[in-house]
């Protein structure tokens, strides 16, 4: 990030135009000003002077500054490649798409706010200030980008080390104590050659993950829950992470959203022997400690496996290269292609059962995976299996598979997975009544690792109160923040007469630490959902509904908060209001499934069935894959007499979710009635 002057911008502001979605956007300079003309939030043309620029290679975004502190990032970007790789122009972040002024995308809107989407990662000891009195930002930095302290925290520390130093070496001691963040893992570690397997190991484990939660800052698919992270502080205090969830990955683990690199890492054979991101970057430089494949090569012997024998394929070709096999690239950006980090064995047989993407036909494109794969095993002898191993547990649970269940209990407790798959498998578990679960998500929720225990906190939102209080209320004492809010919020329904709870005291501390990270996050449509349905479950009514306005009033494209909005009316005998607000909601996003299924069952409610149903069919028609649609849509046709079409709607939906035991029952009982006659009026 750089304040925008003549050395900074790349992009031809001479002049030049861009036409996207009916909108010609200018880019020009006056009196040393860069300047945008392009749609505002209204729609109409206007003249946006560019404050900063985001970015160097391979493109580069604006920044638009607006009086209330909000910082935006437009949508239109510098190609800052080469003319000869195809670069030098203008393009559109969303070129398939048609993202007008009152579309959720537009670069106006909150998810192109810099101050929230952007900022933490790009500058050093930023300081977001949002005041949620004005919807007004102050955010300041210590540094407009990635300085020293992004990575060492406060040079202060250094200063005091390097003044005490001689006299502590003098006296004997370590002249290095005290110095609180240092990143020193692989101080004095050696990479241990076997010329037996090919594979090196490392001289002493590694037993802390300091340089990597520092990577992880930035490096990772996350959420802040506070400012202030300096490199040695838990990371879990300040964020919290994404697991391997979809759409974010694949079945398989695979990068697919736009997830950077350490979700994929911590699912690789790498980290779980101790390599660190600076065994392979150089975190100065940003380049690579060696070149090509010798960068591989300082572990893995080049003998064995910068070979024909081990590639198949043509000496210095795109296909003998390590990470064509092993760390395929996504663009993302349009122009921007990153490695994914999980350095995993190709497995196109997987993408022949699952449908899950490989490397070799990402290369061969006039290939399928099928061929890929008989060509693996030829080579081989034997179809690959890989680090990664959870791919089929995660796709049967993704399908709703009648095993589904049981497999993700089974990634979930084995200590051979990697904790990050491991969580993933905890928090897709259906805690609602499986007492297998349940035992299950007890012994994650005391597992040493903290990634499996946020993943088992975030499956009890869907178990019984009782459950939910007995297993969570110990997290309220957690070590680390992100989980004492998570299980505060699963807590919160029961706090009112702090029923099931030891220690009403950790309960008061976590849930005014879950308000605080909710109140940092003011400025989002979700922070003022989370509060308001934080206070709901409290019995605050009013606050409630403030809050979750107050997130329609910010942002009317999170659907959400009309949903949420409407249950607090539910809960409170105000089904009429709450019909109101979804039809406010559909106003905006009339193909919204969830909006249509919620006003549904307001109009059950409502004793209005005949347009229930209506909305259960739409709801089913806009988001067929979804299974709780496909069942209240089929128990709400048979209720209002409607049998064959009932059972017709679960079969089909049966065909789509096998595994779903709520269609199942509802089909077996509706077809046991109609065989005895005695299906109900």
């Amino acid at each position: 990030m750089a304040v925008a002057n003549q050395q900074s911008v790349l992009g031809n502001f001479n002049g030049a135009t861009f036409a996207y979605a009916g909108t010609t956007t200018t880019f020009s300079k006056r009196n040393g000003v860069f300047y945008v003309r392009t749609d505002g939030r209204d729609g109409k043309l206007a003249d946006f002077p560019v404050k900063y620029t985001f970015g160097v290679y391979p493109l580069q975004q604006y920044l638009v500054e607006f009086p209330d502190g909000r910082v935006q990032a437009l949508s239109v970007a510098w190609d800052a490649r080469p003319r000869k790789d195809g670069g030098q122009h203008w393009f559109h972040l969303y070129p398939t798409e048609r993202i007008t002024h009152d579309d959720e995308l537009h670069w106006t809107r909150p998810s192109q706010n810099w101050n929230f989407m952007c900022a933490d990662c790009h500058s050093t000891a930023l300081r977001k200030n949002y005041d949620s009195a004005t919807d007004r930002f102050g955010t300041r930095w210590a540094e407009i980008s990635v300085g020293c302290e992004g990575c060492h925290g406060p040079a202060s520390r250094h200063l005091e080390w390097a003044s005490n130093r001689t006299t502590s070496d003098a006296a004997g001691r370590d002249s290095t104590k005290g110095l609180s963040a240092r990143l020193d893992e692989r101080r004095g570690v050696s990479w241990i050659p076997n010329v037996a397997s090919g594979n090196a190991t490392r001289s002493h484990p590694r037993t802390t993950e300091r340089e990597i939660e520092v990577c992880a800052q930035c490096h990772a698919r996350r959420g802040q829950i506070a400012d202030g992270y300096e490199a040695g502080k838990p990371l879990l205090d300040y964020y919290r992470p994404a697991l391997l969830s979809s759409p974010l990955y694949f079945a398989d683990g695979q990068q697919r959203g736009e997830v950077y690199s350490w979700g994929s890492f911590l699912q690789s054979r790498m980290y779980a022997n101790g390599v660190t991101c600076s065994d392979c970057h150089n975190p100065h430089s940003g380049k690579l400690r060696a070149e090509g494949n010798a960068v591989c090569a300082s572990c893995h012997l080049a003998s064995k496996y910068d070979a024909p024998s081990h590639h198949n394929h043509q000496p210095a070709s795109a296909g003998a290269t390590c990470i064509a096999c092993h760390m395929p690239a996504t663009t993302y950006m349009v122009v921007d292609p990153r490695h994914d980090h999980s350095l995993r064995v190709p497995r196109p047989d997987l993408s022949v059962t699952l449908g899950t993407p490989n490397a070799c036909t990402d290369c061969h494109r006039d290939r399928d995976a099928r061929w890929a794969a008989t060509k693996v095993n030829a080579w081989y002898g034997h179809e690959p299996h890989g680090y990664q191993r959870f791919a089929e547990a995660f796709a049967a649970s993704g399908d709703g598979a009648r095993d589904g269940q049981a497999l993700m209990r089974n990634v979930a407790e084995a200590a051979s997975q990697p904790a990050i798959a491991r969580a993933t498998a905890f928090e897709r578990l259906d805690a609602s009544t499986n007492q297998a679960t349940i035992g299950a998500l007890a012994r994650g929720l005391r597992d040493p690792n903290a990634l499996v225990r946020l993943g088992a906190l975030e499956a009890l939102a869907a178990a019984p109160l009782d459950v939910r209080a007995s297993l969570a209320a110990p997290l309220l004492s957690d070590p680390l923040k992100a989980l004492r809010i998570e299980a505060a919020s699963l807590v919160a329904p029961l706090a009112v007469d702090q029923r099931g709870l030891s220690e009403p005291s950790a309960f008061g501390r976590a849930s005014s630490e879950f308000v605080e990270s909710q109140r940092y996050n003011a400025d989002r449509p979700e922070g003022r959902v989370n509060i308001g349905t934080f206070y709901g479950n409290r019995g605050d009514t009013a606050t409630s509904e403030d809050e979750i306005r107050s997130a329609i009033r910010l942002d009317p494209f999170f659907l959400p908060a009309y949903v949420n909005l409407a249950d607090l009316y539910r809960v409170n005998g105000r089904d009429a209001d709450g019909e109101r607000v979804l039809r406010q909601g559909l106003a905006v996003a009339p193909r919204s499934a969830a909006l249509h299924h919620a006003l549904g069952l307001a109009l059950v409610r409502l004793k209005r069935t005949d347009e229930a149903l209506q909305e259960f069919e739409r709801a089913t028609v806009l988001e067929p894959h979804n299974a709780r649609f496909t069942y209240v849509y089929g128990v709400a046709l048979h209720s209002t007499g409607h049998a064959e079409a009932a059972v017709s709607t679960l079969a089909k939906g049966l065909l789509v979710h096998p595994g779903d035991s709520n269609i199942v029952a509802a089909l077996a009982s509706f077809r046991a009635q109609r065989v005895r006659g005695a299906t109900r009026p």
